[in-house]
């Protein structure tokens, strides 16, 4: 590149700084006439310095940028592999899918193998349990960290078990001590599902490092945003190579977008019963699909994540903000719990409207949407009662009373770090405002 291209997409990087502080500045809060989103995407200039940069490059799919951002993001799990793909949906559903590989000999999946999960969750854990034809077996929940009652893991096990796939809720780690032993002892695969836990820890070590194969979620809800994205983790060579096939539509060859010959015979492969020396790269050893990213959302990944440390404090500041804001209504709501040895990084705050107060859930949860604040319910429910699920093969452990409690009284308000103290605390002062009227 010339040095005066150089200095003109230089001019322009800095242009679009200055854009973005004139026509992004912050707005006034005016409480009863402002939202408080459950949740959003927390820019800054840096983020559209990125996204220009990579757009000036005219790559447009996965390029430089993803590369880099696959090996920080790597680096900061201490682990050998990030691949980043186009949803945190579409890295459970590569996650899981690897798990079939013939690669993997004895214990590929198969169908009708059962895996342990829970139904009170978001719909795209269980679905590619699902499409890969396996049965999901339902474990109830703990209220109020709303995770994996683990004490059902013995009750669910069968000689057709062969993995375990549970999402860390809301930013709470389920007890890993008890999954990730029980897993090892049974010969058991591990996902975790931490898309709405980016950051948390347990016992000291980061959610996402525990399992054989992890998820993240860059959706604008979460942690961190590329708009679209997400990633699958993994410190196995030979599962982070199926994944990659499995998202570069099943291909067996590894060459990057734009790169050919990496394995140095390219036209000498035997494989199947193809050819000899048929192109290898067309050569599929999985069915798979296109599920990659585009470079200029990896580009605003890599800004993303050099404030990944301020998210993650804001998140848990601005729950114990509330938690404190809310305790003196303990008698009619039921507020959440960290999992022991948890460090969570908070994705929301669930709150349960108890079974003997004057008021139910809906009630309180029209209130605040009237008032400008959003809500959202926990997910799917119980995900045995919606109308997808009718016709999908599974086993329940009990009776998932805990799972139908969440169904019927739990929801949950933002936490994420665009949110101010103002905000907070017209939050605070509506929620208590309403029980105390619907109280007396």
């Amino acid at each position: 590149m010339s040095d005066s291209s150089l200095e003109l997409r230089e001019q322009i990087l800095q242009l679009a700084e200055r854009y973005f502080e004139q026509k992004f500045s912050p707005q006034t809060f005016v409480a009863g006439e402002s939202s408080v989103p459950v949740a959003g995407k927390v820019l800054d200039a840096a983020d559209l310095r990125n996204l220009i940069d990579a757009s000036l490059d005219c790559w447009l799919t996965t390029g430089r940028f993803a590369a880099q951002f696959e090996k920080q993001f790597a680096r900061y799990f201490d682990i050998r592999g990030a691949s980043l793909v186009n949803s945190g949906s579409s890295a459970n559903l590569l996650a899981f899918s690897c798990l079939t590989s013939p690669k993997l000999g004895d214990r590929r999946l198969l169908p009708g193998d059962e895996v342990i999960t829970v139904a009170a969750g978001f719909p795209t854990t269980v679905n590619p349990i699902v499409q890969n034809r396996c049965v999901p077996v339902f474990i109830d929940i703990t209220v109020p960290t709303y995770q994996a009652d683990t004490t059902q893991l013995e009750a669910a096990l069968s000689d057709r078990t062969r993995a375990i796939m549970i999402a860390h809720t809301l930013g709470n780690p389920y007890d890993l001590d008890q999954v990730a032993k029980f897993a090892k002892q049974h010969k058991l695969w591990l996902i975790e599902d931490s898309c709405d836990a980016l950051g948390a820890t347990f016992q000291g070590k980061k959610v996402g490092t525990f399992g054989d194969l992890a998820t993240v979620s860059f959706y604008p809800a979460h942690h961190i945003t590329m708009g679209e994205g997400g990633a699958v983790l993994t410190n196995s060579p030979l599962l982070k190579t199926i994944v990659e096939s499995f998202r570069d539509w099943g291909r067996d060859c590894w060459c990057e977008p734009g790169k050919e010959n990496t394995c140095g015979k390219r036209f000498d492969w035997q494989l199947g019963e193809l050819p000899c020396g048929y192109d290898h790269k067309y050569t599929y050893s999985h069915i798979g699909y296109n599920l990659k990213m585009t470079d200029m959302q990896a580009a605003i990944g890599l800004s993303q994540l050099q404030k990944l440390p301020g998210f993650i404090e804001a998140r848990r500041r601005n729950f114990q903000y509330l938690y404190r804001g809310l305790k003196p209504l303990e008698n009619l709501l039921t507020l959440p719990k960290s999992t022991p040895d948890a460090e969570p990084s908070w994705f929301g705050f669930p709150i349960a409207v108890r079974e003997d107060a004057p008021f139910d859930r809906n009630a309180m949860i029209r209130e605040l949407e009237s008032k400008h604040i959003a809500t959202r319910l926990l997910f799917g429910g119980n995900l045995t009662r919606q109308p997808a699920y009718k016709e999908v093969e599974y086993r329940v452990i009990g009776g998932l009373k805990n799972t139908d409690f969440v169904m019927r009284n739990v929801f949950w308000i933002g936490l994420y770090p665009g949110l101010t103290d103002e905000m907070l605390d017209y939050v605070i002062d509506t929620i208590s405002h309403f029980s105390e009227k619907n109280s007396a």
